[in-house]
């Protein structure tokens, strides 16, 4: 089950998970924590999958695919949009994004999760696997105008696609295909996308996340489909750079952040084998570094998401076997990254 974890202009974290009937919400009583509030149920009836896209107003634009009961042909599909503009504070109405295939049942049934970025403008850029395995994107500008589908191509495109923007306005998206990691990048801020050379590597479906590791880079994160672990990839590199981590499942989660003066990317994956979270630091100008991965967690916990709380600590949330949430913070009286005890958020 997937879950996002995000800071608002407050200071304060929010989580977000989808369950049945809609998506949990639980949210900082202040920043830092450690007491939280909620699970409160936003509902939304239908919801199969989530994300949640941040833009630099602190407002947070959730995403979702959203099945519901059709004829005898099938579900009807659409992709769904809603902004929560403060912390704690309720949604703006649902909104139909359609699919890419507004004509066509069948095709639109087949269409894959969202994925979605939000540029230095505030436009929100949506992406998602349509049903001929190409991707297809459709943007609302930052006045909150939305335009119509638009097909980008690709081939063989699988789960999991991922986005993310440069400070300085540039979105980069990454799609997990058969024949490769497939790309496309603005030029400039407010551009059409272009399909920029395949990436040789061959990602895990659903496994891939994208990192403003730079003013204007973006480092792309998946874990291969051959068994290498988590890889690292970004412009320029001729190969994508082994990071460790063997026989994780489901996304990585990523965040950069400053530990020992150092800037670092903290990632953090769940073991196939064990149950128990996979969580590693290395430098962010050097995917090359050596990178050491702590166990961490219970076996059965949900897959992962990192976010910097109010003080700037790292915290890493993950869902427990029953749907309750569960927070580790960075320690504050340790070098490097070191992460408190796990905590069941109300008790």
């Amino acid at each position: 089950m997937a879950l996002r974890l995000l800071r608002g202009k407050d200071g304060r974290l929010t989580a977000y998970a989808p369950v049945a009937g809609g998506i949990a919400r639980w949210t900082e009583e202040r920043p830092g924590g450690p007491r939280w509030t909620g699970p409160r149920l936003i509902e939304v009836p239908g919801l199969t999958a989530l994300t949640v896209a941040q833009g630099a107003d602190g407002y947070a634009h959730l995403l979702g695919l959203r099945h519901r009961q059709g004829g005898g042909d099938g579900p009807d599909v659409d992709i769904v949009h809603a902004t929560q503009f403060q912390t704690a504070r309720p949604l703006t109405a649902w909104h139909s994004l359609g699919t890419p295939h507004p004509k066509d049942r069948g095709k639109a049934q087949r269409t894959g999760a969202p994925a979605a970025a939000v540029d230095s403008s505030g436009a929100v850029h949506v992406f998602v696997r349509n049903a001929g395995r190409g991707v297809s994107a459709r943007r609302q500008d930052g006045k909150g105008k939305w335009g119509g589908w638009t097909d980008l191509k690709g081939v063989g495109v699988l789960d999991g696609l991922s986005a993310a923007a440069t400070a300085d306005g540039r979105v980069e998206l990454l799609a997990p295909a058969g024949g490769g990691a497939l790309r496309w990048y603005q030029p400039e801020s407010g551009a059409a996308y272009e399909r920029a050379e395949d990436i040789p590597a061959r990602p895990e479906a659903a496994s891939a996340a994208a990192l403003a590791s730079g003013r204007d880079t973006v480092t792309h994160y998946w874990r291969d489909a051959e068994g290498r672990g988590v890889l690292a990839w970004r412009p320029g590199a001729d190969e994508a750079a082994p990071l460790g981590g063997e026989s994780g499942t489901g996304p990585v989660a990523v965040i950069r952040t400053t530990v020992d003066g150092h800037d670092c990317t903290v990632l953090a994956h769940r073991d196939a084998k064990s149950g128990r979270l996979g969580v590693a630091a290395h430098p962010t100008e050097d995917e090359a570094a050596g990178v050491w991965w702590t166990s961490s967690g219970q076996p059965g916990t949900g897959w992962p998401a990192l976010a910097l709380d109010g003080l700037g600590l790292v915290v890493l949330a993950a869902l427990a076997g029953d749907g309750a949430l569960l927070v580790a913070r960075q320690k504050t009286d340790e070098p490097g990254l070191a992460l408190r005890a796990w905590g069941r958020v109300g008790e």
